[in-house]
């Protein structure tokens, strides 16, 4: 006799041994799981990396209930004991397989499970294994549902059209916020970015390498402010640990920012694949990313190379080149005691005229001593 399809995902319990599920208020039939899309929630206590994603797992399962989705998890434990196994449960707002070695063995087996946690979807017909929604979980929170493979490329095919649509709007925005923030708290709408080259900073306050970029960005934010044709906007995409720290670091930027409570800071983190901060993207006027490198092109060649795409890049580079290959490998300076041998830097103060420079220099090897070319005397 064929297994209904909403018979199918008790079955598969059934098999591995379980007779009923638990709930708060006692034993449930397996039963009360069929028809609804449901995961099993492979975790324990002793696990951190499960004390870690559970809560990220709760409110998913808080916010799809008052959405009224026909949806349920069941718990899973690998806890050591039974005692640890009720102190799990006491925490979590959905079913659970009674504590039996055994069972979860059969079930770990059955699952292919290999690490902790792991949240399986139970397919309708009950033959085919879906593949571990935590990382779907982790990127997408409550869009993930109904989880499984077939929902992943839908989220990665959005997520792929606002990163290609060349939508400012979409990307940056929420259909209930069309603004970004100041520092002061003024609300600027996003419209009114369209057709400017746009920067997204991930950083943080708690990250010394991001107060280290936050300076060279600045200098070269200022200088393109001055010229009115080359507007670079800046947006903070805050990494913080807290809204306090968010706010420590939006005081000292002249730029904009993603509100902290706005999980498009996490959605932005996704879309351009961050895995490490400063990281600073760049969005051409067509709103298409243009780099996902900015941080590497601003440290080394800064304002100059506005509009920060490659081809600019290697202009700049080129003419870095062509400026070297015209100077003397080394020099002797009246208003130095030693040698000054050529050299290239992203930064230093000319001890003649006291200005910052950038690039080439003609540097002391004994002291602190350091050359802006064109204020050494017989180069011209």
């Amino acid at each position: 006799m064929a297994v209904k399809e909403g018979e199918a995902q008790t079955s598969m319990l059934k098999s591995a041994g379980v007779e009923f599920l638990l709930s708060h208020e006692g034993q449930v039939p397996l039963s009360c799981i069929e028809g609804k899309t449901t995961c099993l929630f492979f975790s324990a206590n002793w696990c951190r990396p499960c004390r870690s994603f559970t809560p990220q797992l709760v409110h998913l399962y808080t916010t799809l209930k008052a959405m009224q989705k026909n949806f349920e998890i069941v718990l899973i434990s690998l806890d050591h004991d039974d005692n640890s196994f009720t102190d799990h449960f006491k925490s979590i707002p959905w079913l659970a397989v009674p504590f039996d070695v055994g069972v979860r063995r059969r079930l770990c087996s059955k699952f292919h499970i290999e690490r902790l946690p792991s949240l399986i979807p139970l397919a309708s017909h009950g033959m085919d294994i879906e593949e571990d929604a935590v990382k779907l979980v982790e990127d997408y929170r409550a869009d993930a549902y109904p989880f499984g493979v077939k929902r992943r490329k839908e989220l990665e095919a959005m997520d792929e059209a606002k990163r290609q649509g060349g939508k400012l709007e979409e990307l940056l925005g929420r259909e209930e916020r069309d603004y970004l923030i100041s520092r002061d708290g003024t609300k600027v709408l996003i419209s009114e970015l369209v057709g400017r080259t746009i920067g997204l900073y991930f950083g943080a306050r708690w990250c010394p390498p991001c107060r280290s970029f936050t300076r060279t960005l600045k200098d070269a934010y200022n200088e393109l402010r001055i010229c009115e044709s080359r507007i670079l906007e800046i947006i903070f995409v805050s990494e913080d640990r807290d809204e306090d720290e968010f706010r420590s670091s939006l005081d000292e930027m002249p730029w904009l920012a993603i509100p902290y409570t706005d999980r498009t800071r996490h959605d932005l983190s996704r879309i351009f694949n961050v895995n490490g901060i400063p990281t600073l993207v760049i969005i051409g006027p067509d709103g298409k990313a243009v780099t996902t490198d900015g941080r590497a092109v601003i440290a080394k060649y800064g304002s100059v190379a506005f509009p920060f795409t490659e081809s600019r890049a290697a202009e700049v580079e080129a003419a870095l080149q062509k400026e070297g290959e015209g100077l003397p490998n080394q020099v002797k300076d009246p208003r130095h005691v030693h040698e000054l041998k050529l050299d290239i830097a992203k930064a230093y103060v000319c001890d003649v005229c006291r200005s910052q420079g950038r690039h080439w220099v003609f540097s002391c090897d004994l002291c602190d001593f350091d050359l802006h070319p064109s204020c050494v005397e017989g180069i011209k």
